[in-house]
């Protein structure tokens, strides 16, 4: 029988296949982003779920990012975990490496906000205060259309995402700025 997954085995599963401080900081924050998303989208009784979902996606990507969302599939299922978590990750390498199409909104989101918290954290580095606290919709947007700043974020799929949700560009970036906002502690003066 499959299991559900806590938060805590799905961390020591996340940093068994992942070592680099990059990786392990960009799962915690499409953790923290997707459960913003659930509370907002009305999914509050799958918070939890949402939040291993969005730090469990890029499990496989560090050790085998030829095989990423294909990989992991085979990890998940060795260890017996649920086909909804297994479906629900592997689904945001739709187009990519996989066939598996991002159908419910969750999936949507994930698929959306991916490539999209790497943008944003990348726009946060460059400015003076290097967070998301003060970061502003204009900034990302200026930064989301030069093509050559955080060029392996693909803006190709942040769109496709938006498109898949029925939300406009600025939306979604506005929505995931403030979601990950949540994630900050204010600095001290």
């Amino acid at each position: 029988m499959a299991k559900e997954i806590t938060r805590e085995e799905a961390w020591a599963l996340l940093t068994e296949y992942n070592k680099e401080p990059f990786h392990l900081k960009h799962g915690e924050t499409v953790e923290g982003v997707m459960r913003w998303y659930a509370e907002k989208l009305g999914y509050g009784d799958e918070v939890d779920f949402w939040g291993i979902v969005g730090l469990l996606h890029d499990l496989d990507f560090e050790q085998f990012p030829e095989q990423h969302c294909i990989k992991s599939q085979e990890i998940m299922r060795e260890r017996g975990l649920s086909e909804r978590l297994i479906h629900a990750t592997a689904s945001h390498g739709y187009l990519l490496t996989v066939d598996i199409a991002p159908e419910h909104e969750m999936k949507k989101v994930l698929y959306a906000v991916d490539e999209l918290t790497g943008l944003i954290g990348a726009v946060a580095l460059m400015r003076p205060s290097k967070s998301t606290l003060d970061l502003e919709l204009k900034s990302v947007k200026k930064k989301y259309k030069a093509l050559n700043f955080a060029a392996g974020c693909s803006r190709e799929v942040i769109q496709r995402g938006a498109d898949m949700l029925g939300w406009t560009l600025d939306d979604l970036i506005s929505d995931t700025i403030l979601a990950m906002r949540t994630l900050e502690k204010p600095q001290a003066e």
